[in-house]
């Protein structure tokens, strides 16, 4: 190589070397420093892009699964409510069977009306539990639904009872006759809106099934005055009559199994038209209890629960990373009113035998739905216990793959780091003895 002063190469070359071994160092420096093996773009724009998808899904996960969490809270809230009223639904029930023995007098059972009332009105209280502000048992969070009335369905009468057979002819479902005599006498009891109503059918030998279902002066939801609660219908190979409404949702209501059963329907839907207690006693011409007749007469359960219509008020949980993964939560009326515990500022009587007799029954059925949305307060619990489980392992997941893509080996990447730092030195010093040479130069000029 020919010795100039103008351009030394071979000092350029080392510099060119110092240079790269500085970026290779720095490059290096911040990779262990920060733990990266990309820490942007130019360290691989494929992975980069792939990676930061990554940390947008693990975010969103984690999102979701607080979502999740304080829709488990939400619950826990409603469940212990519900908790409270059942137990207090069981303590009513306590109550209704003490008031209707007669080992009590009117006086005792007016005592014990001051502790079923204050029952009653805890109830409500449990019914306007809140979590962040919002009400949950008080009916404003129920899903969409038409109206609806009550349907009592009974399996014990015989499948092909018709409404206008005579009372003495019934028989249980095995075709064995009641024994019901034409002298026997009959009381009929039922509540509406909390107020307690009774019938009574002297001389049993020209009544009909549909007799048992007639009751004068019956206020109907549109205000006005009509005769007669309920229609007795009957099924035959498991479909129902039209005399039998749709659920909630607008489906057709089926019997258990498809079996034929004698169905008992409200005239008039909504909550205050439910009959949330009915009752059949019948006595013969001495006073003493048809048992038999009795049990058969009173195996009515609950079919569909009396609702007013109402639009989609559920709480929507959003529990995924995507749109519309949602899990809805709806619960249903669960205030005195909707138990059918009251109407108005009407309370369930238990002032009376008779009226106590008929409190043990709506009390009954008070239980049936309070057990029921409690049931569905535990399985949607369950479910998103699972839905945290399956968004933590998801997470996690996610999150380690990630971790692979740009997560720095800090073994390899410290190798790198000494290596590019010897190069770096090296270089530093080929730059320095490369600029000698000049000197070389300045030896011929002497």
């Amino acid at each position: 190589m020919a010795m100039s002063v103008y351009y030394n190469g071979m000092a350029a070359n080392a510099l060119t070397s110092l240079n790269k071994n500085s970026r290779q160092v720095a490059k290096s420096l911040q990779k262990v420093s920060s733990g990266l093996k990309v820490t942007g773009a130019s360290d691989g724009a494929a992975e980069y892009a792939i990676s930061e998808k990554m940390r947008v899904q693990i975010r969103s996960l984690g999102q979701a699964n607080t979502n999740a969490e304080n829709g488990i809270s939400l619950l826990k809230v409603a469940g212990g409510a519900m908790d409270s009223t059942v137990d207090i639904l069981r303590t009513l029930k306590e109550k209704a069977i003490d008031a209707a023995n007669d080992s009590n007098t009117n006086g005792d059972r007016a005592i014990m009306q001051k502790e079923f009332d204050q029952a009653i009105d805890q109830i409500d209280d449990n019914a306007n539990v809140t979590f962040n502000g919002q009400s949950l048992l008080d009916g404003s969070k129920r899903s969409k639904g038409i109206a609806t009335i009550s349907i009592l369905m009974n399996y014990a009468l015989d499948p092909n009872t018709n409404y206008m057979d005579r009372l003495t002819s019934l028989k249980d479902k095995d075709g064995k006759p009641l024994g019901i005599q034409a002298t026997d006498n009959a009381v009929i009891t039922y509540t509406l809106a909390g107020e307690t109503y009774s019938e009574t059918l002297n001389g049993l030998g020209n009544y009909v099934l549909m007799t048992c279902g007639v009751f004068e002066n019956t206020v109907s939801d549109d205000g006005q005055i009509h005769s007669g609660l309920v229609n007795f219908t009957n099924t035959s190979n498991g479909q129902l009559s039209t005399l039998v409404a749709t659920d909630r949702n607008g489906q057709a209501i089926g019997t258990a199994g498809g079996a034929d059963a004698v169905v008992l329907v409200a005239r008039h839907s909504g909550t205050y038209q439910q009959i949330a207690g009915y009752t059949i006693n019948i006595v013969d011409a001495t006073g003493k209890a048809r048992t038999d007749a009795n049990k058969v007469m009173n195996s009515f359960d609950e079919a569909v629960s009396a609702e007013d219509s109402s639009g989609d008020n559920s709480i929507a949980l959003q529990v995924g990373t995507k749109s519309n993964q949602i899990i809805k939560v709806s619960f249903e009326d669960m205030t005195a009113v909707g138990l059918g515990l009251k109407g108005g500022e009407t309370k369930l009587q238990i002032t009376t035998r008779k009226k106590a007799n008929a409190a043990i029954n709506v009390v009954d059925r008070a239980l049936q739905k309070a057990l029921g949305q409690q049931t569905d307060i535990g399985a949607l619990q369950s479910s998103l216990s699972y839905t945290v489980k399956n968004l933590t392992v998801s997470g996690e997941n996610v999150t380690a793959a990630e971790s692979t893509l740009r997560d720095a080996n800090m073994a390899t990447e410290m190798t790198a780091y000494t290596k590019h730092t010897i190069l770096y030195q090296a270089t530093e010093s080929i730059l320095a003895q490369a600029n000698q040479n000049a000197d070389t130069v300045l030896k011929l000029l002497q």
